[in-house]
């Protein structure tokens, strides 16, 4: 299937600061040089703030990690968790037509869809309030047939309770995910054969429900407020060596001693940055015309438009870098910072300049 970007875009796109930190702690999840492989989460926590994911998005989070732009987007029309045109602003129903939910009723639900919403997959309802489409096997064969609306399971639907599930939304009550038939789980309809027992003690819900039933809100989308920022492999074991070296100060004087040995470790961290010099930079480019410095792996369009202002026009000029200037550069790639030197622009622009 052909999957294009919608012809009408937005003129930018910027994570939320709630987004922004997540999506910074996603990258520290993979070592350096490797952080294009944060680009499906970043990407989705895209389409979570926007409903959908644009085209400015789509280049901002390749900007984020360094990528082309072709690059994140053939991650983005590859996979079809990515809806790559507007959805509905209140839901966008997703329902499962593969054979057991097609042989159970499928066909109904999707009757629904197009009569309640639009007649044809990923139109907007004329309130523009709901979308839909029809996929592949969500995993919830037993409970057949069944949709995915935002982030919660309806299970065991028939027509009729699909609409009233749409009246909910509409009228701004969240309905009650899970079975829609009086199943408590994916039990046998006839009722347990095995562990009886278990009927006595079990609650309204089950455990999946019940979690959804205490949010209140399945359909909202992800906005970086739920819980708290956590990043746990970061600094962990950092986190560690203080603590014993306060319990080593505590017995005697003597415990000092590593500390102020400790002390000169560090200060070769802090050299480059106190020996970073600004390189040689120009006010224009020559007059054959500025070098494409996005043939340099790691510069998008952004990070070219950066150095233009820093008076890097050609390669020769960051083939030239000192170490000391490297470091300079490196720290006032605002957003970027450490890239130079990490995606080895020196090295790839001596290659450049060589080639003419």
């Amino acid at each position: 299937m052909l999957r294009r970007l919608h012809h009408d875009q937005p003129a930018s796109f910027a994570f939320t600061p709630a987004n922004l930190a997540w999506a910074k702690g996603q990258i520290t999840k993979y070592p350096e040089g490797r952080q294009a492989s944060a680009i499906i989460p970043l990407l989705w926590r895209a389409q979570e703030q926007e409903g959908w994911l644009t085209r400015p998005a789509i280049e901002h989070v390749a900007d984020m990690l360094g990528m082309a732009y072709i690059r994140a987007l053939e991650v983005a029309t590859f996979y079809f968790m990515f809806q790559l045109q507007p959805v509905g602003s209140v839901a966008h129903i997703q329902i499962c037509g593969t054979t057991s939910c097609l042989i159970c009723g499928a066909d109904e639900l999707i009757k629904v869809c197009k009569d309640k919403i639009a007649p044809k997959p990923h139109m907007l309802s004329a309130d523009g309030k709901f979308s839909w489409e029809e996929v592949e096997c969500l995993g919830a064969c037993t409970n057949a047939p069944m949709a995915q609306i935002g982030k919660d399971y309806y299970e065991d639907l028939t027509a009729q309770s699909l609409e009233q599930i749409l009246v909910d939304l509409d009228n701004g009550r969240n309905p009650v995910p899970g079975p829609h038939n009086g199943r408590y789980a994916a039990e046998p309809l006839s009722g347990l054969t095995s562990l009886t027992e278990f009927e006595s003690g079990k609650t309204k819900y089950n455990g999946s429900v019940q979690r959804a039933v205490d949010i209140g809100d399945g359909v909202k989308r992800i906005d970086g407020t739920e819980v708290p920022l956590l990043t746990p492999w970061l600094g962990k074991a950092k986190a560690e060596k203080p603590a014993k070296a306060a319990k080593a100060e505590t017995p005697a004087p003597k415990a000092a001693k590593p500390v102020a040995k400790a002390a000169p470790v560090a200060a070769p961290a802090a050299a480059p940055a106190a020996k970073a010099k600004k390189p040689r930079a120009l006010k224009a480019p020559r007059k054959g015309g500025a070098d494409d410095l996005k043939l340099i792996k790691g510069v998008g369009p952004k990070l070219e438009a950066l150095l233009h202002s820093l008076g890097f026009f050609h390669f020769d000029q960051v083939a030239a870098w000192t170490d000391a200037e490297l470091a300079w550069v490196d720290d006032n790639l605002e957003g970027f910072k450490g890239r130079a030197s990490r995606e080895g622009w020196v090295a790839q622009a001596k290659a450049l300049a060589a080639k003419g």
